[in-house]
Protein backbone atom coordinates (compact mmCIF):
# COMPACT_ATOMS: atom_id res chain seq x y z
CA UNK A 1 0.00 0.00 0.00
CA UNK A 2 1.03 3.94 -0.79
CA UNK A 3 1.93 5.61 2.58
CA UNK A 4 -0.22 8.29 3.79
CA UNK A 5 2.08 10.89 2.06
CA UNK A 6 1.63 9.28 -1.26
CA UNK A 7 -2.36 9.23 -0.88
CA UNK A 8 -1.86 13.06 -0.67
CA UNK A 9 0.01 13.62 -3.70
CA UNK A 10 -0.88 16.36 -5.66
CA UNK A 11 0.61 14.53 -8.63
CA UNK A 12 -2.24 12.20 -8.61
CA UNK A 13 -5.87 12.38 -8.57
CA UNK A 14 -7.85 9.04 -7.45
CA UNK A 15 -11.47 10.07 -7.91
CA UNK A 16 -13.09 6.70 -7.29
CA UNK A 17 -10.35 5.09 -5.47
CA UNK A 18 -10.28 1.26 -4.70
CA UNK A 19 -7.31 0.10 -1.99
CA UNK A 20 -8.21 -3.66 -2.96
CA UNK A 21 -8.50 -3.62 -6.47
CA UNK A 22 -5.86 -6.20 -7.46
CA UNK A 23 -4.78 -4.11 -10.57
CA UNK A 24 -3.76 -0.38 -10.96
CA UNK A 25 -4.07 2.03 -13.90
CA UNK A 26 -2.25 5.24 -14.74
CA UNK A 27 -3.68 7.80 -17.32
CA UNK A 28 -1.53 10.42 -18.61
CA UNK A 29 -3.77 13.19 -19.92
CA UNK A 30 -3.36 14.98 -23.17
CA UNK A 31 -1.57 18.79 -23.86
CA UNK A 32 -3.38 21.44 -21.68
CA UNK A 33 -5.45 18.76 -20.28
CA UNK A 34 -6.06 18.12 -16.88
CA UNK A 35 -6.40 14.80 -14.77
CA UNK A 36 -10.79 15.50 -14.59
CA UNK A 37 -10.83 15.34 -17.84
CA UNK A 38 -10.87 11.88 -17.61
CA UNK A 39 -13.49 10.90 -14.03
CA UNK A 40 -15.69 9.16 -16.64
CA UNK A 41 -12.50 6.56 -16.95
CA UNK A 42 -11.96 6.50 -13.61
CA UNK A 43 -15.17 5.76 -12.17
CA UNK A 44 -16.00 3.47 -15.36
CA UNK A 45 -12.60 0.92 -14.33
CA UNK A 46 -12.90 1.71 -10.36
CA UNK A 47 -14.47 -2.18 -9.79
CA UNK A 48 -11.78 -3.26 -11.59
CA UNK A 49 -8.85 -0.95 -10.63
CA UNK A 50 -7.70 1.51 -8.70
CA UNK A 51 -7.26 4.49 -10.92
CA UNK A 52 -4.79 7.00 -10.57
CA UNK A 53 -5.18 10.60 -13.08
CA UNK A 54 -1.43 12.08 -13.50
CA UNK A 55 -2.14 15.87 -12.37
CA UNK A 56 0.73 18.11 -14.54
CA UNK A 57 1.88 20.86 -12.47
CA UNK A 58 0.10 24.59 -13.37
CA UNK A 59 -3.34 23.12 -13.76
CA UNK A 60 -6.57 22.66 -11.40
CA UNK A 61 -5.37 22.08 -7.73
CA UNK A 62 -1.82 22.96 -9.07
CA UNK A 63 -2.54 26.12 -11.09
CA UNK A 64 0.12 27.97 -8.40
CA UNK A 65 2.92 25.58 -9.44
CA UNK A 66 5.45 26.30 -12.41
CA UNK A 67 4.83 24.38 -15.56
CA UNK A 68 7.44 21.99 -17.29
CA UNK A 69 7.67 22.77 -20.77
CA UNK A 70 9.71 19.11 -21.47
CA UNK A 71 8.38 15.89 -22.00
CA UNK A 72 11.89 14.03 -20.36
CA UNK A 73 11.49 16.47 -17.48
CA UNK A 74 8.26 16.02 -17.15
CA UNK A 75 8.21 12.41 -16.95
CA UNK A 76 11.24 12.16 -14.71
CA UNK A 77 9.30 13.91 -12.05
CA UNK A 78 6.19 11.55 -12.57
CA UNK A 79 8.47 8.84 -12.37
CA UNK A 80 9.91 9.47 -9.43
CA UNK A 81 6.28 10.50 -7.86
CA UNK A 82 5.10 6.86 -8.77
CA UNK A 83 7.47 4.64 -7.74
CA UNK A 84 5.60 4.10 -4.53
CA UNK A 85 2.28 3.05 -6.10
CA UNK A 86 3.56 -0.19 -8.35
CA UNK A 87 2.51 -2.45 -5.21
CA UNK A 88 0.19 -4.16 -7.79
CA UNK A 89 -0.44 -5.10 -11.68
CA UNK A 90 -0.29 -1.55 -13.21
CA UNK A 91 -1.38 -0.85 -16.61
CA UNK A 92 -0.50 2.82 -18.21
CA UNK A 93 -2.90 4.74 -20.45
CA UNK A 94 -1.56 8.13 -22.17
CA UNK A 95 -3.43 10.01 -24.58
CA UNK A 96 -2.05 12.47 -27.29
CA UNK A 97 1.02 14.04 -25.16
CA UNK A 98 0.49 11.91 -22.57
CA UNK A 99 1.08 8.76 -25.01
CA UNK A 100 4.89 10.44 -25.08
CA UNK A 101 4.76 11.14 -20.77
CA UNK A 102 3.32 7.44 -20.59
CA UNK A 103 6.58 5.74 -22.76
CA UNK A 104 9.03 8.29 -21.16
CA UNK A 105 8.08 7.20 -17.55
CA UNK A 106 8.10 3.29 -18.95
CA UNK A 107 11.58 3.99 -20.53
CA UNK A 108 12.77 5.24 -16.71
CA UNK A 109 11.34 1.94 -14.87
CA UNK A 110 13.63 0.34 -17.48
CA UNK A 111 16.29 2.37 -16.83
CA UNK A 112 16.75 1.67 -13.30
CA UNK A 113 15.75 -2.14 -13.26
CA UNK A 114 12.20 -1.83 -12.44
CA UNK A 115 8.83 -3.81 -13.38
CA UNK A 116 7.07 -0.40 -14.21
CA UNK A 117 3.65 -0.94 -16.53
CA UNK A 118 3.07 -4.50 -17.68
CA UNK A 119 1.40 -3.04 -20.93
CA UNK A 120 1.82 0.34 -22.10
CA UNK A 121 -1.45 2.17 -24.02
CA UNK A 122 -0.53 5.16 -26.14
CA UNK A 123 -3.71 6.87 -27.42
CA UNK A 124 -3.81 9.21 -30.33
CA UNK A 125 0.37 9.98 -30.06
CA UNK A 126 2.53 10.03 -33.00
CA UNK A 127 5.36 7.66 -32.72
CA UNK A 128 7.83 9.67 -30.56
CA UNK A 129 10.11 9.00 -33.37
CA UNK A 130 8.41 10.82 -36.27
CA UNK A 131 9.96 14.42 -36.70
CA UNK A 132 6.83 16.98 -35.20
CA UNK A 133 5.57 19.46 -38.20
CA UNK A 134 3.86 21.83 -36.22
CA UNK A 135 4.37 25.12 -34.06
CA UNK A 136 1.18 25.57 -32.14
CA UNK A 137 3.49 26.54 -29.30
CA UNK A 138 5.31 29.81 -31.31
CA UNK A 139 1.35 31.12 -31.85
CA UNK A 140 -0.39 33.88 -30.13
CA UNK A 141 -2.49 32.97 -27.46
CA UNK A 142 -5.60 33.28 -29.33
CA UNK A 143 -4.19 30.95 -32.43
CA UNK A 144 -3.25 28.43 -29.37
CA UNK A 145 -6.92 28.39 -27.91
CA UNK A 146 -8.40 28.68 -31.51
CA UNK A 147 -6.32 25.23 -32.06
CA UNK A 148 -7.13 23.03 -28.88
CA UNK A 149 -10.98 24.10 -29.66
CA UNK A 150 -10.07 22.67 -33.00
CA UNK A 151 -9.21 19.28 -31.81
CA UNK A 152 -12.32 19.41 -29.85
CA UNK A 153 -10.54 18.65 -26.13
CA UNK A 154 -11.73 21.63 -24.70
CA UNK A 155 -14.92 23.10 -23.68
CA UNK A 156 -14.90 26.58 -25.52
CA UNK A 157 -17.54 27.48 -22.65
CA UNK A 158 -14.57 28.12 -20.56
CA UNK A 159 -12.35 29.77 -23.11
CA UNK A 160 -15.23 32.88 -23.22
CA UNK A 161 -13.98 33.66 -19.48
CA UNK A 162 -11.52 35.69 -19.68
CA UNK A 163 -9.63 34.33 -16.07
CA UNK A 164 -10.26 31.19 -16.90
CA UNK A 165 -8.30 31.45 -20.06
CA UNK A 166 -5.60 33.29 -18.31
CA UNK A 167 -5.21 30.42 -16.25
CA UNK A 168 -4.74 27.88 -19.14
CA UNK A 169 -2.38 29.63 -21.44
CA UNK A 170 0.62 28.77 -19.31
CA UNK A 171 -0.14 25.07 -18.58
CA UNK A 172 -1.12 24.92 -22.21
CA UNK A 173 1.97 26.92 -23.75
CA UNK A 174 4.43 24.78 -21.90
CA UNK A 175 2.37 21.53 -22.89
CA UNK A 176 2.47 22.42 -26.47
CA UNK A 177 6.24 23.16 -26.11
CA UNK A 178 7.03 19.74 -24.28
CA UNK A 179 5.88 17.75 -27.46
CA UNK A 180 6.32 19.89 -30.26
CA UNK A 181 10.05 19.40 -29.27
CA UNK A 182 10.35 16.11 -28.40
CA UNK A 183 11.77 13.33 -30.10
CA UNK A 184 13.70 10.22 -29.47
CA UNK A 185 15.83 8.06 -31.88
CA UNK A 186 13.82 4.81 -33.86
CA UNK A 187 16.09 2.71 -32.13
CA UNK A 188 14.69 3.36 -28.84
CA UNK A 189 12.10 0.78 -27.21
CA UNK A 190 10.85 -0.55 -24.21
CA UNK A 191 10.25 -4.37 -23.30
CA UNK A 192 6.59 -3.79 -22.59
CA UNK A 193 3.93 -4.95 -25.38
CA UNK A 194 2.37 -1.57 -26.52
CA UNK A 195 -1.36 -1.61 -27.49
CA UNK A 196 -1.81 1.99 -29.87
CA UNK A 197 -4.92 3.29 -29.96
CA UNK A 198 -6.31 6.05 -32.21
CA UNK A 199 -9.27 7.61 -34.45
CA UNK A 200 -9.79 6.75 -37.56
CA UNK A 201 -10.22 10.46 -38.42
CA UNK A 202 -7.76 12.13 -36.50
CA UNK A 203 -5.74 14.27 -38.26
CA UNK A 204 -3.01 15.28 -35.79
CA UNK A 205 -1.59 11.90 -34.91
CA UNK A 206 -2.59 9.30 -38.32
CA UNK A 207 -3.57 5.79 -38.42
CA UNK A 208 -0.29 5.66 -39.90
CA UNK A 209 1.74 7.53 -37.55
CA UNK A 210 0.08 5.85 -34.87
CA UNK A 211 0.91 2.35 -36.59
CA UNK A 212 4.85 3.62 -35.75
CA UNK A 213 4.98 2.72 -32.36
CA UNK A 214 5.71 -0.46 -33.31
CA UNK A 215 9.36 0.06 -33.55
CA UNK A 216 9.60 0.90 -30.16
CA UNK A 217 8.69 -1.73 -27.95
CA UNK A 218 10.64 -5.57 -28.05
CA UNK A 219 7.49 -7.09 -26.02
CA UNK A 220 4.54 -7.42 -28.94
CA UNK A 221 2.33 -4.73 -30.64
CA UNK A 222 -1.21 -3.87 -31.40
CA UNK A 223 -3.44 -1.26 -33.50
CA UNK A 224 -7.12 -0.64 -32.42
CA UNK A 225 -8.46 1.84 -34.67
CA UNK A 226 -12.05 3.51 -33.42
CA UNK A 227 -14.35 6.07 -34.63
CA UNK A 228 -13.96 9.36 -34.52
CA UNK A 229 -10.85 11.97 -34.35
CA UNK A 230 -8.57 13.12 -32.16
CA UNK A 231 -10.69 13.35 -28.99
CA UNK A 232 -12.26 9.96 -30.33
CA UNK A 233 -11.63 8.74 -26.42
CA UNK A 234 -14.66 11.40 -25.04
CA UNK A 235 -17.22 9.29 -27.08
CA UNK A 236 -15.64 5.56 -26.58
CA UNK A 237 -15.45 4.91 -22.89
CA UNK A 238 -17.25 2.03 -22.62
CA UNK A 239 -14.91 0.64 -25.68
CA UNK A 240 -11.36 1.62 -24.35
CA UNK A 241 -12.34 0.86 -21.12
CA UNK A 242 -13.09 -3.20 -21.97
CA UNK A 243 -9.72 -2.98 -23.74
CA UNK A 244 -7.80 -1.66 -20.58
CA UNK A 245 -9.91 -4.26 -18.52
CA UNK A 246 -9.07 -7.35 -20.96
CA UNK A 247 -5.63 -6.44 -20.34
CA UNK A 248 -5.85 -6.51 -16.26
CA UNK A 249 -4.11 -9.26 -14.30
CA UNK A 250 -5.26 -9.53 -10.79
Amino acid sequence: MPSSAAVDNPWFRRFNPSDFAPARIVIFPHAGGSASYYMDYANALAPYADVLAVQYPGRQNRFAEPTIDSVPDLAEQVYQELRGWVDRPILFFGHSMGAAVAFEVTRRFARDGLAGPERLFVSAGRAPSLPRDTAVHLMSDAGMLAEIVRLGGTDERILDVPALRELIIPSLRADYTAIETYQVPADVVVPQPITALVGETDANATVEQVAQWERHTSGGFSLRVFPGGHFYVAEQVDAVVRLLTAHLRG
